[in-house]
């Protein structure tokens, strides 16, 4: 029997597969990791390698004495700045330098930035804080609570084995692989990008125990190798994290910049983005990301092994495990399906009848996105799954353990936004910086936000890359006589990537820390889906824009 254990560190949950005739899983949840907690988890509470470790505790360190370093000598700085402006800029530094380096988690970071505003009379606290009744922080809290009961039910795994059988699919490890991806972008879609690769992990590990055996029993390998050291098993484990990513852009709801992004170019031109349109845009853009990301990690790191069986077997038993639809699975299936189709009426609504249509502007205004959102929440803690009982599909501690700290970025990233704006701190940014990199084009601006995004997100979250670049994005393009709409949105596609290190997003140490997947094999797949990825964006966003015929 070959056995693969270890510690999935980014979500503390042990995870031990054995081979099929032996399958057994032994899970050990610390905290709820996978229902919600873990989703946006600082890196300070992820177990990595000691050189790691060091490196993070002195970012950390070195943060907490550089934030109010940066912000002082900025504020003491004889600067030709009305002071509303020198101030809001000395506390932003300050909270960017606190959210790339967390010392403290990084929604408190924002919300130490928004107190000081407050206090230091840059404005009202009602006009600073009136951001957090944006729709779109009711539109986090109803997605977060729907995939919620998706994980709490084991609707997604079941869904994930579903794949798997469909027939050929477990008979050759590049079909595996590419299945994989394709199982992780469409539930990444909906539900966290971390929980869902901690969800699949041990899916994903039962199934590179058959591949390890099958290849032991061929005489492909020697007697006594290590299972964690095939490239099957790096690009198996490097197809989930990255597929995540992929799969978080599809929708708005997808992974919590893009809600950030959209949010910040709504409050700085105007343009409203559906859920509809959204897709459209993203769907060429993701299936154009899978295909590289296939080729890269399949060319990267071939497989040792082509053709081979068990793994039909193993998935025909585990699904056999699961047996039929539970009535709270049924019940998530409803409030999912009613509310991803209210999501979308108003796009089709607008195709038929125009943006500019009093018909589309009634259901555009009563199935707004955020009331939508908590109206599907609302269906789980509705329908029941023992009427007797009164035990409904959830309860209000598992809603209760939802990101709450993205929430809080989220609308702490878009107060910054209107106070740059507010204050004319945004024109002078972007006239200053445009003058200073020598930016004209379109296509420069554009390139630049791509740039700079992958980069931030590569040493610190995705949430903070985007609520970082995208503000800063806008004014350089408008001082530039440029349409911020396309830069701004490369900026927060761009902000999802971060695929060379363990530590650049949570789902990359989800898969580093199994073991399975050397540093330098993570580095060389990810800065090579980085650069492929980038000149896609760069290419087919503005197409698919302009063809949709937003912007």
């Amino acid at each position: 029997m070959i056995e693969i254990t270890r510690w999935a560190h980014a979500t503390q949950r042990e995870v031990t597969v054995s081979a099929p005739d032996e399958a057994t899983e032994t899970r050990t949840d610390i905290d709820g990791a996978l229902l919600g907690g873990a989703t946006y988890r600082s890196l300070g509470e992820q177990q990595l390698s000691p050189a790691e470790e060091r490196f993070e505790r002195n970012r950390r360190t070195v943060g907490l004495f550089l934030a109010p370093l940066v912000a002082l000598i900025f504020l003491a700085l004889p600067l030709d700045l009305p002071p509303s402006q020198q101030t809001l800029a000395g506390l932003l530094l300050g909270v960017i330098v606190l959210w790339v380096t967390e010392p403290v988690p990084i929604p408190i970071g924002g919300l130490i930035g928004v107190a000081l505003v407050v206090m230091m009379g840059v404005a009202p606290a009602a006009d600073v804080l009136a951001p957090f009744g944006s729709s779109t922080v009711f539109t986090f809290i109803g997605a977060f609570i729907l995939a919620q009961a998706m994980l709490k039910h084991g609707l997604a795994r079941r869904f994930a084995f579903r794949v798997l059988s469909l027939p050929g699919v477990g008979r050759t490890t590049p079909r595996v692989i590419i299945a994989f991806g394709a199982i992780t972008c469409l539930l990444s879609a909906f539900v966290s990008n971390t929980a869902t690769v901690a969800m699949l992990l041990p899916t994903a590990l039962g199934i590179l125990s058959v591949i390890a055996k099958l290849m032991q029993d061929r005489g492909v390998v020697r007697p006594g190798f290590d299972p964690t050291r095939l490239r099957v098993g790096a690009a198996l484990m490097l197809m989930l994290a990255y597929g995540a990513s992929v799969g978080g852009l599809l929708t708005p709801v997808g992974t919590p910049p893009n809600l950030i992004g959209r949010g910040l170019i709504e409050e700085a031109t105007g343009e409203r983005i559906s859920f509809a349109q959204w897709m459209a845009v993203a769907a060429p853009i993701c299936l154009g990301m899978f295909v590289i990301l296939a080729l890269v990690l399949l060319l990267l790191n071939k497989p040792e092994i082509r053709q081979i069986e068990g793994v039909e077997s193993y998935v025909v038993a585990e699904r056999a495990q699961l047996g039929p639809l539970s009535r709270a699975e049924r019940n998530t299936l409803i409030a999912f399906g009613v509310t991803v189709t209210l999501w979308i009426v108003p796009g089709i609504v607008a195709l038929i009848a125009g943006n500019d249509s009093a018909v589309y502007e009634t259901v555009s205004g009563r199935l707004n996105e955020g009331i939508v959102a908590v109206f599907g929440a609302s269906l789980l803690f509705l329908l029941p799954t023992d009427w007797r009982q009164r035990e409904f599909t959830l309860n209000w501690s598992d809603a209760a353990r939802i990101d709450w700290g993205t929430i809080v970025l989220f609308g702490t990233g878009i107060i910054f936004g209107s106070l740059l704006e507010d204050t004319g701190l945004a024109e002078r940014i972007g006239n200053s910086s445009a003058d200073a990199l020598g930016l004209s084009s379109m296509f420069a601006v554009t390139a630049f936000a791509v740039v700079l995004a992958i980069v931030i997100s590569e040493t610190t979250s995705n949430t903070a890359s985007a609520a970082v670049v995208v503000p800063i994005i806008i004014p350089i393009a408008i001082a530039t006589g440029n349409d911020p709409f396309v830069p701004a949105l490369a900026a927060t596609f761009a902000a999802s990537f971060g695929f060379m290190l363990p530590v650049s997003t949570p789902q990359n140490a989800v898969v580093y820390g199994s073991g399975v997947v050397p540093i330098t094999t993570m580095i060389r797949s990810g800065i090579s889906f980085d650069v492929l990825g980038a000149i896609l964006i760069l290419l087919l966003l503005p197409l698919m824009v302009a063809a949709v015929g937003i912007g």
